[in-house]
């Protein structure tokens, strides 16, 4: 075994070999208190498990949090009547889930008030126009009422909690309030053909019954389906179904889930009834026009007898 003096006195000896081996030294340790240092700041091995925060105030939500070494975030805000303002609806990374020390978890509360808008004028124009323009402000319809009237599907009159929405009235509602309208239609009566809602969420569902002339209906949610995730729900049973003839103004029941494999099973087996009901629909207006073709024109008299034409 070599003295470690003598190696020393060696590697002084060779300025090359010196200053290599300082170097490899320094970057030795540069790589270690890199590392010790990396350790610390990242609290390697420290874990925390995420509390839930769903149902809690705001203050008891931070609280909670600091305790935990975690950092709060308000991501988001909604308005959800049945809860309490400043109370926690959501939050990610989800509770019971292990973290890091410092991370932060980004929450969605519920709002003190829901955010009044101003409500548009939307009579003298198109359903179509007028559902549109509510949609835009953040408004729906509650309630479409058909009279007679020589212009079929434009806006007679609007209403807002029973009271009338003129051109010259400033009334603002909450956002996500329902709007009746007035629709005429000619001779007071019409008929629509009721659309294809299955697998749509429930605004969307909404909107095209609307611009074809319906009402919603019942609309009814699973069981476990709760609140704030009701957004994210789709249809999967609609009454009466797409296709069929509807008089304007009719109610259309509507049911929603948020089993991916029940909605999409129920949209495949709506759509093949949709065909068929379409195509049956479809030959009885044919035959209808038939009928009406033949009944308007004038009918040729037919001899009461064949030897009544014999001298002709």
């Amino acid at each position: 075994m070599k003295n470690p003096v003598s190696l020393y006195q060696r590697l002084r000896q060779n300025p090359l070999l010196w200053n290599l081996t300082l170097i490899g030294a320094v970057v030795l340790a540069l790589a270690v208190v890199a590392h010790v240092a990396m350790q610390i700041g990242t609290r390697h091995g420290a874990r925390r498990t995420v509390p839930d925060f769903a149902g809690m105030p705001l203050v008891d939500a931070y609280r909670l949090a600091r305790r935990s070494d975690l950092d709060l975030k308000i991501n988001d805000s909604l308005f959800v009547p049945a809860y309490e303002g400043g109370i926690v609806l959501d939050q990610l990374p989800e509770g019971g889930v292990e973290v890091k020390p410092g991370r932060k978890v980004y929450i969605t509360i519920n709002s003190f008030r829901q955010k009044m808008v101003p409500v548009p004028y939307v009579a003298d124009r198109s359903l179509r126009q007028a559902k549109n323009m509510l949609e835009i402000a953040g408004l729906e319809i509650d309630e479409l009422v058909y009279r007679a009237d020589m212009a079929t599907n434009y806006v007679l009159a609007e209403y807002y909690g029973g009271k009338p929405v003129t051109a010259t009235s400033h009334v603002e509602a909450e956002m996500g309030s329902g709007i009746t309208l007035h629709v005429g239609v000619k001779g007071g009566y019409g008929t629509t053909v009721v659309p294809q809602v299955v697998g749509y969420p429930l605004r969307e569902a909404k909107s095209r019954l609307w611009e074809l002339g319906l009402n919603v209906g019942q609309v009814s949610f699973d069981e476990g389906v709760d609140l704030l995730h009701r957004k994210d729900a789709r249809v999967y049973f609609q009454s009466p179904s797409a296709e069929r003839s509807a008089v304007l103004g009719s109610k259309v029941e509507l049911r929603l889930s948020l089993e991916e494999s029940k909605i999409n099973n129920a949209r495949s087996e709506a759509e093949r009834q949709a065909r068929t009901t379409a195509e049956v629909r479809i030959r009885e207006e044919e035959d209808c026009r038939e009928e009406s073709a033949a009944d308007s024109d004038p009918q040729t008299e037919q001899p009461a007898h064949p030897n009544d034409n014999f001298f002709d």
